[in-house]
């Protein structure tokens, strides 16, 4: 068969009835999409002549997609989420709007409410036997200057690729901080160097990537949410340049911008302004922050997050 099919009158009549167009009530843009969405599945059957079996286990895929919650961490790695960030820059290109860091994909694994400290904080609690590492950086405006009261909001994986709440063997909030800047819109935390992770490999999320023939790997990197008074808010990360993964991030992440050099210090003036008891990894990193041209702007998108 082919598309003509799904244009006969009675299919057409059914996907109108089904997204509710011939009945009052609901919201008529989310009939619509519906309607598309319904459509364009009974067009992909008709003309990849879909099975029954094969459609039916994409229906249990879904129930097992669920059952795991691995919804979110499906849709960053067939790059639905990256495609929402190219829509954005697009969009405020158009616009003619400033540009400041680059925006990224913020991932499954935020948990809200983190602890909130000035200036500086310590982000493990101790129980990793990670390299050292010194995250710091300033948040600045467009002009270059200090942006002072912004909260840089930071998570990432342990030593083994995990994360506090999702991994029930670490302590609350581990690795997860908040940091109010100061006058000088600096930063700083005291963390550990995170690894990379990859898709948990009984998944139903590297099920359908071994299909497609793609590994579920991300490179070490660091999560950030950065806002401020009065300007728009920032979801971005950084990814740590040496890993093997770093252009290959089965999420697709990576941005030029958003690659962050990790450096070795052994100056020992540094060590003990920092209180550290040797040897670790500096990563520095700045954020520039446009204006808001409105309140909402000021703060993250709505989506289902732990804790929040």
């Amino acid at each position: 068969m082919s598309n003509a099919f799904v244009q006969q009158e009675a299919v057409q009549k059914l996907l109108r009835e089904g997204a509710g167009l011939n009945v009052p009530g609901g919201s008529e843009r989310f009939k619509a999409i519906v309607h598309r969405l319904l459509e364009n599945i009974c067009t992909l059957i008709d003309d990849y002549n879909v099975t029954e079996e094969e459609f039916w286990h994409a229906v249990n895929y879904l129930h097992e997609l669920g059952g795991r919650q691995e919804a979110a961490l499906l849709a960053a790695g067939l790059g639905l989420e990256h495609f929402l960030d190219l829509r954005q820059d697009a969009l405020d290109a158009a616009a003619q709007r400033e540009t400041g860091t680059p925006r990224t994909i913020e991932g499954p694994l935020y948990v809200a409410n983190a602890p909130l400290a000035d200036g500086h904080a310590r982000m493990d609690d101790g129980t990793d036997a990670g390299e050292v590492m010194w995250l710091h950086g300033q948040v600045k405006d467009n002009q270059g200057q200090p942006v002072a009261n912004a909260i840089v909001d930071i998570w990432h994986a342990n030593t083994l690729g995990n994360y506090s709440f999702f991994d029930q063997s670490q302590s609350d909030y581990n690795l997860r901080r908040r940091i109010r800047t100061g006058a000088d819109g600096r930063y700083s935390v005291r963390s550990i160097m995170p690894s990379g992770y990859g898709c948990p490999p009984d998944g139903p999320t590297q099920k359908l990537l071994d299909q497609l023939g793609r590994h579920g790997n991300r490179p070490a990197h660091i999560h950030f949410f950065v806002s401020a008074p009065g300007h728009k808010h920032l979801t971005s990360q950084i990814n740590l340049s040496g890993d093997q993964y770093l252009w290959d991030d089965f999420a697709f992440a990576t941005r030029d911008g958003l690659i962050a050099d990790p450096v070795k210090v052994s100056d020992r003036e540094t060590i003990a302004q920092r209180e550290l008891d040797g040897e670790h990894t500096e990563v520095c990193f700045d954020f520039t922050l446009c204006k808001a041209l409105n309140a909402d702007e000021e703060h993250r998108g709505a989506r289902l997050r732990a804790k929040e």
